[in-house]
This record gives C-alpha cells, sequence and structure tokens, in this order.
C-alpha cells in the first residue's frame, strides 16, 4: 500500500480506516493504469494534504471536549496529537486551580530569559555582527590613535608596504548654518582622500573622496550621512549643491548609505583634512586595510618597515615618540574596548538570573510533583506508565513556558532601554534595539528553559519504582532523593545569589570611592553648555561673540558666576605645552593649559591659594601676559621659589609671569594624578578654540535646569552662529568622570536584588514542602513530647545550612571569578573580606527568614489532627 495512503488512514477513527483505505487504493489503481504511477502519486498525495487542516481541527475539537467513543478511536489510548491537546487541558485546568505557583513560575522564568534575551540582543549588535565595510577582518586601526601628525601621514604615504591603502582622520565636528535656523554642531570626521578607499564601502549617492583633495588649495568637499540627508530635506539634488559648514562653503560630492557609519555611529559628515609635509600638528588616527592574504599575526614586517622609516626621518622625545610599542588592532577592538568589560558582566549577571529562576521554579515543580503523589499513584495502577506520566509534566512545563514566553517578551521590551540607559554605550546606544530576531530568540529561550526543568521530575520519577515514588512512600528513598535534588538546587541557587552580591559589593564599594576622590573643584549646582563657533570665524570675533553671550548669562537671575573654558575638568587630558624653564626636569612632563575667562575659578570652586587670579587690569595689550599654575606646577618646577612673579619665555609668542597660585583641580582623568596644569586669560592669548564650554555656578542648584534653558535661548538670540553641542552639569560630567563601574554597579545591584528575592522565594518553598513532607513526623515527635520550640528550630536549622553550603560554595566562586572585573575597580580589593562577609551574612539572613515562617507553621501542627489523618 503506498505510504500516502498508510498516512492518511492512520489519521482516521478505527471503524473507519478499512473502508477508506480499500476506496483509496482502488481509486489509486484505477488512476495508475489510466494516468501513469507518477500522476497517480501526485493525486494521492493531494488527498493527503487536502484532508490533514480536516483531520486536524476534527482531532482538535474531540480532545477539548474530551468525549472519545470506542467506536471512533484512533488506537488505545488516542492519537498522539488528541493525547498531547488532553494533556494540555488538564495542564490548563490544573494551573489554574493553583494561581499562585503559576504565577511565581511565569514570572521567574519570563524575568531570567526576558532579560538574558534583551542583553544578548546587545551583545549581538555591538559585540557579533559584522561591521557595515566588506572584508571587515582585513581593516585595522594603527597604534597609539590621536599622535599621528600631517608631516608623518605624508612621508609615509607611499610607503605602506603590506597595505592596500591608509587613511587618516581625526575628529572634526562642525557647525552647520542654513538661511533662518539656529546653528547646530554637527559630529563629523576630518580625514585624508583615502578614507572611503579603505573602508571599501561606496556612496549610496554621488562620489567619496578623490586624490588631492586633501592637498592645499582643494576644492572644499563634504560627504554626509544618510541621516543627515534625511535631515536637510532628502534633495536627490544635494549632491553637487554646497553646504556651509563651519562658515567655509563645502559640495556635498556624496551621500552614504544609511547602514554605513564611521567610526562611530553619530558622525553625520565627512570632510577633507588639508595634510602638508611640514603640519606638525597631531590629533590624527590612522586606518588601514591589509592586503589580500594578510593576517594581522604576519604583519610585523610592515610595522617594522613603518618604524624604521620614520626613525631615520624625524626625532622624537621620549613621551611623543610614536615608533615605541608598535601594533594593529582589529577595527572592531577599539570600538567595542570601552564597553565590553560590562556587556559581558551584564551577560553573566543575566545568565544567572536565568539559572536561578531555572533552579527555582525546578524546586517547585518537584514539590509539586510530591503534592500529587496520591493522584499520580491513582494514574499508575489505572494503567499510565512512567512515559505517560513524563508526557503530563512534560506538557505542563510546557504550557508555563509558552506563557512565559509571552511575557518574557515583554519584559524584554521593557528592559531593553533600560539596559541601553544604563550601559556605557556611548555613541552606541542608538544602535542597541528590540529587532524580530530577539523577540523571538526570547520565546525560544524560555521555552527551552521550561524544557529543561521538566527533565528534572522525569528523572526524580525514573529513579526507583514508580508505583511506590508516586505514592510517597519514604521507605524506599525515593522521596528523600527528590528532597536532596531540591536542595542541591537551593546550594547552586543560593551560590549563583552570593556570587552576584560580591561582585555588586566591590562595585559599590569602587564607586563610593570614586565619589570620595576629591576632585578640586564643586560639582554641585554648576551648570554646563558645551558651544563651537565656525572654525573660519576671526578670533577676534569669536572672543567678542563669547564676550556678549556670558555678560547676558551672568545678568540672568539665580547667576552667581559665569565663565568658560577650552576644556572642563574630568574630561580628560587634553592640551599640553611644554614649559621653557632652564633648570625644568628632563623628565618633567608638559603641563596641561586651558584658556579661561576671569571669573573661571569662582564658578568652578577652585581656590586660590597664593597671589591672585585674573582681573580687569590683564589686558590683551599687555607685553607679558598673566598666568595662573597649580600647586603640582609649583610643586615640580618651582620647588624651593617662589613661584609668585616668575617670568618666563610663553607659548604664544609672549613672555608670561606667574601671578597667582590655585589648587589643583582633575584637570585629566579622576584616577590620575592632578597633572601640573597653568591657566591663560582667553582676551590674553592669540588662540580662541571654535569649541568651548561655559560654566554657570547657580545661587541655588535647584535652579540650574532653568539657568540652562535660559542660556539656550540667549546663545540662539545673541550668537546665532553659535551651536550648542551638549547641555548638561557638572554633577553629570562627574558621572561620567566615575566610568563603567557605576552603571555595572547599578545593574549588578538591580541583578542582585532579583536574584535574592528569588532565593528567598526558592528557600520559601523548598522549606516549606520539606515541612509537609514531614508532617505526620513532627506530629509523632510532638506527641512524645518534643517542644514546638525545638521543631521550629530544626526546621531553621535545615533552611540554614543549605544556604550556609551555598554560601560556601558561592565565595569561592566570587574569589574566582572576581579578578575578572578588576577592570572597574578603585581602592577595593578582588578579595575584599568586608564585601564578602557582608554578602554572606545577607544570604544567611535571607534563608534564617526564609525558613522561619514554614518553620513556625510547623511548630504549630496538632498531634492529633495529624494521627487522626494518617
Amino acid at each position: 500500500m503506498p505510504i500516502a495512503i498508510r498516512l492518511l488512514v492512520r489519521l482516521l477513527p478505527l471503524a473507519e480506516r478499512g473502508e477508506v483505505s480499500q476506496d483509496l487504493a482502488a481509486e489509486f489503481a484505477a488512476r495508475r493504469s489510466i494516468d501513469g504511477a507518477l500522476r497517480a502519486q501526485l493525486w494521492l498525495w493531494t488527498q493527503l494534504l487536502r484532508s490533514l487542516a480536516a483531520l486536524t481541527a476534527r482531532s482538535w475539537m474531540r480532545a477539548t471536549t474530551g468525549f472519545e467513543p470506542r467506536a471512533n478511536a484512533m488506537n488505545p489510548g488516542g492519537p498522539i496529537m488528541e493525547r498531547w491537546l488532553l494533556d494540555a487541558r488538564y495542564a490548563v485546568r490544573r494551573l489554574r486551580t493553583r494561581p499562585l505557583y503559576t504565577a511565581v513560575a511565569v514570572l521567574t522564568l519570563a524575568i531570567g530569559a526576558g532579560g538574558l534575551a534583551a542583553i544578548s540582543g546587545i551583545v549581538r549588535t555591538l559585540l557579533v555582527d559584522p561591521l557595515p565595510f566588506p572584508h571587515a577582518d582585513a581593516l585595522v586601526q594603527f597604534w597609539r590613535p590621536g599622535d599621528w601628525r600631517a608631516r608623518e601621514v605624508t612621508a609615509l604615504r607611499n610607503e605602506w608596504s603590506g597595505f592596500t591603502g591608509v587613511a587618516a582622520y581625526r575628529p572634526g565636528d562642525v557647525t552647520l548654518e542654513r538661511d533662518g535656523q539656529p546653528a547646530r554642531l554637527v559630529p563629523g570626521i576630518s580625514a585624508s582622500s583615502e578614507l572611503f578607499d579603505v573602508l571599501g564601502v561606496p556612496p549610496l549617492m554621488g562620489r567619496g573622496f578623490e586624490r588631492g583633495e586633501d592637498l592645499p588649495g582643494a576644492a572644499p568637499v563634504a560627504v554626509v550621512s544618510y541621516g543627515l540627508w534625511r535631515d536637510l530635506g532628502a534633495d536627490p539634488h544635494l549632491v553637487g549643491s554646497t553646504i556651509a559648514l563651519d562658515g567655509v562653503p563645502r559640495t556635498v560630492v556624496g551621500v552614504m548609505p544609511k547602514s554605513f557609519w564611521f567610526p562611530d555611529p553619530t558622525v553625520d559628515v565627512w570632510t577633507t583634512d588639508t595634510i602638508t609635509a611640514t603640519g606638525g600638528v597631531g590629533f590624527y588616527a590612522l586606518v588601514g586595510r591589509m592586503a589580500p592574504g594578510r593576517r594581522i599575526e604576519n604583519m610585523a614586517p610592515a610595522i617594522d618597515h613603518i618604524t624604521t622609516l620614520l626613525r631615520s626621518r624625524f626625532t622624537y622625545t621620549k613621551q611623543w615618540d610614536i615608533t615605541e610599542n608598535a601594533t594593529l588592532s582589529s577595527l572592531r577592538d577599539p570600538i567595542v574596548r570601552p564597553m565590553k568589560p560590562a556587556l559581558l558582566a551584564t551577560l553573566v549577571g543575566m545568565g544567572v538570573i536565568l539559572l536561578i529562576a531555572c533552579a527555582n521554579v525546578g524546586a517547585l515543580v518537584l514539590g509539586q510533583i510530591e503534592s500529587r503523589s496520591t493522584e499520580l499513584a491513582v494514574r499508575t495502577a489505572l494503567g499510565a506508565d512512567r512515559s505517560r506520566v513524563a508526557t503530563q509534566i512534560v506538557i505542563e512545563l510546557l504550557v508555563l513556558g509558552i506563557v512565559a514566553a509571552v511575557l518574557s517578551v515583554a519584559v524584554a521590551s521593557a528592559a531593553m532601554p533600560v539596559l541601553r540607559g544604563a550601559l556605557p554605550l556611548g555613541a552606541w546606544r542608538d544602535r542597541a534595539t528590540v529587532d524580530g530576531t530577539v523577540l523571538v530568540a526570547c520565546g525560544v529561550v524560555t521555552v527551552l528553559a521550561a524544557l529543561v526543568i521538566a527533565l528534572l521530575p522525569i528523572l526524580a520519577l525514573c529513579r526507583g519504582d514508580v508505583r511506590d515514588a508516586l505514592s510517597g512512600a519514604r521507605t524506599n528513598g525515593v522521596v528523600a532523593r527528590r528532597g536532596e535534588l531540591q536542595s542541591a538546587m537551593i546550594v547552586g541557587e543560593v551560590a549563583l545569589t552570593v556570587l552576584l552580591a560580591c561582585v555588586a559589593g566591590l562595585l559599590v564599594r569602587s564607586v563610593a570611592n570614586l565619589y570620595d576622590v576629591r576632585p578640586g573643584i564643586e560639582t554641585d549646582g554648576v551648570a554646563v553648555l558645551d558651544v563651537a563657533t565656525p572654525s573660519g570665524t576671526a578670533p577676534a570675533d569669536r572672543l567678542a561673540m563669547m564676550r556678549t553671550v556670558l555678560a547676558e548669562i551672568a545678568a540672568l537671575p539665580g547667576v552667581e558666576h559665569a565663565a568658560v573654558t577650552q576644556r572642563l575638568p574630568l574630561r580628560g587630558p587634553g592640551w599640553s605645552m611644554g614649559l621653557r624653564l632652564p633648570n625644568a626636569p628632563a623628565d618633567a612632563p608638559s603641563p596641561k593649559f586651558r584658556i579661561v575667562s576671569k571669573d573661571y575659578f569662582a564658578t568652578m570652586g577652585i581656590p586660590l591659594e597664593r597671589g591672585r587670579t585674573f582681573a580687569s587690569t590683564d589686558r590683551a595689550t599687555d607685553s607679558v601676559v598673566a598666568i595662573v599654575v597649580n600647586e603640582s606646577l609649583v610643586k615640580l618646577y618651582f620647588p624651593n621659589v617662589d613661584p609668585i612673579g616668575q617670568t618666563m619665555l610663553g607659548g604664544f609668542g609672549k613672555s608670561e609671569r606667574i601671578v597667582g597660585v590655585v589648587g589643583n583641580a582633575a584637570e585629566a582623568s579622576l584616577t590620575d594624578p592632578m597633572p601640573p596644569a597653568r591657566y591663560y586669560l582667553d582676551e590674553q592669548t592669540s588662540f580662541v578654540p571654535s569649541g568651548e564650554s561655559i560654566a554657570i555656578r547657580a545661587t541655588r542648584p535647584t535652579d540650574v535646569a532653568r539657568l540652562l534653558g535660559d542660556a539656550r535661548r540667549i546663545i540662539a538670540r545673541a550668537a546665532p552662529s553659535m551651536a550648542i553641542q551638549q547641555a548638561t552639569t557638572m554633577a553629570r560630567v562627574l558621572d561620567v568622570a566615575v566610568g563603567p563601574a557605576r552603571d555595572v554597579m547599578r545593574l549588578l545591584s538591580l541583578l542582585t536584588a532579583v536574584a535574592l528575592t528569588l532565593g528567598v522565594i526558592g528557600i520559601y518553598g523548598v522549606i516549606s514542602q520539606f515541612v509537609a513532607r514531614r508532617r505526620r513526623d513532627w506530629g509523632i515527635r510532638v506527641a512524645l513530647g518534643l517542644s514546638p520550640a525545638r521543631v521550629a528550630r530544626l526546621i531553621v536549622r535545615r533552611g540554614t545550612s543549605l544556604v550556609g553550603v551555598g554560601v560556601i560554595v558561592g565565595l569561592v566562586a566570587a574569589l574566582l571569578s572576581a579578578r575578572v572585573m578588576q577592570s572597574f575597580m578603585f581602592g577595593v580589593s578582588s578579595h575584599d573580606p568586608v564585601t564578602f562577609a557582608g554578602a554572606a551574612s545577607l544570604l544567611l539572613l535571607a534563608g534564617v527568614a526564609a525558613s522561619a515562617i514554614p518553620a513556625l507553621r510547623a511548630a504549630r501542627v496538632d498531634p492529633v489532627t495529624v494521627l487522626r489523618e494518617q
């Protein structure tokens, strides 16, 4: 008989199979004799496919009604699908009668799987998905990004052995001016003409840079991102037109594809820089494409060739020698390096939560199976075998998993913006989104977790005689082994919670230590506006524009001081310039320099130690400019001399006289040693940077938000060509300076709280089930004279012993894994005893509290009632 007929009749009731199979066989034989075997087979399979929907619907209706006449029986016990549907109906009924158990299991699984899916989506996007460049594995970044100079780029232009091309680029944010609109700051890159050829991505419209467009005298051109093209009206004729960037008319020669970014997704415009053989300014980074067949591991000869050529043509000081420690890294490495530890730590934390959730639900399921021992014993006596009982357990967990999967999708969707805002993703924050793949994976993970949990009770049931085990017999040890399995899961759950608590505790202490660092400034009540003016604006005009803005801001109600600086403290090293002194130490670092306005020190709360700060008597026409230095510079350069009045050759073409000494401020990073620094008055320097920061000290910290809004309006009215890059506060600047440890600490603390809650629920459930299993034993012991207080102590001791074992295992795991988080720690050891003792104490207290409630319930057992029930 053809296989199609055999499959079809298996879906029919027994009473109909013979007749239908004979009719089909006769029709098939007739068609084969007339139309041939192939057409007959095609007809037969068509009949099978057409019948599937109707037969499936029929089985569904039979299963939902539960009516099974003997004449319609598919086979003894019903067909597989019908049995499954009946089991699903039964599982739903049982879950509806146990709402607390169902809610706890569903929520636990949904939280674990949803959180893991959300962080997995972020990790996949940033660490796994391919970069938007063809053959991205051939793209490399050169060492010391930001230290290469134009003359080095020019010298090496035709010497890139082992590379098909190398491009230089540096930050090049520009102001965009359009008629009738305030200027806006556009994140940009200024690069050499080879950039798009090296990256290998053709523009969506127009072209990239051409050779020679980065040489002196070349026409200024720009390539814009897809997003900026849309912001400019999505005009298809934008290519070939001119837009004003930094006050310079530039021809738009291309629009990049929507998926393209470089070096990060915030960049919206790429312009050609002017690169000459005499250019001594640094700030360039180099990106190169290796020749076909080359790998980073075998690029040592090419690197040696480059460094040898640089040494032969240039002379370097020790601090600026770019020929030292020459290495290449894949293009992805510098992108993900700052965020990778935080992402992986959160991913591991979410994985731990899912494991805890599975252990918790597994312990609950084992308890439920124990409570159903009488029912399952009856079913076994009526003919249900192990596979039938196992199928029911699997389907019940599958129903739980499906419901949890639906809820976990909502959890993942809600967790994604929380994670995106909490993790230190920086420019990549908008790239972390929830997509269909993440949501499908979320549901699949939840269902798989439920199926894995189903293995636990099945294994427990199969380890002994099923009838005795399901009847709850204590003598054969099966129930005891099931209790041991529950206990083992609780131990593992507590251990994982202790691990999370220890790591979170270490980060909490580290972040507290970071906030205890005195940055030398007062961050409360200070508003900050980062602004930029077109680079083509004359320095005198830029200075006059800033003076007007500062005067109007200072006149606002609630403003105590207002000042401007070309770089705020806590935002990295910034610019430095050597100090020309005959007795300067040979290995002394170049002092940082800051160009500030008169009220800068009062605005930032930097104390004056000696001398004076800048005054209205300091003018641009002075032949000797006044400078203020910090204590670190005095200690390094004037250890035994009064610095006030000392005069030296300056870096802006005039002599400099020290008029005051101020306290040290964190002019680099928060945890770096206080660097030597000198401060120039902006009116006395010939250089006025295009990007500056306005600081506003409010008389009341609560006025900061209002002052930011008022300052925005002043800038839009008084200086329409001045673009606002960012509006923030110095308190937020300090938060950013603390670094990713702060964000990871918050996330892991939240995960620890979730894990602790799940752990308490798990301990309570297991101890409650332990009490319920031995209810007769407690009644007998009380009847024989054991005091209720002793009963309570025995139960609490059992719960505490489980927690104690879990705590020990967790502490060992924390000792082994805490070193992984060393990069986030500051001022605390990876095996800090205070943190570990605190985490252990917290879990022990939680275990005692979770055990106390069932212990009190057992202590109130009435032995007469219990013995009568038995």
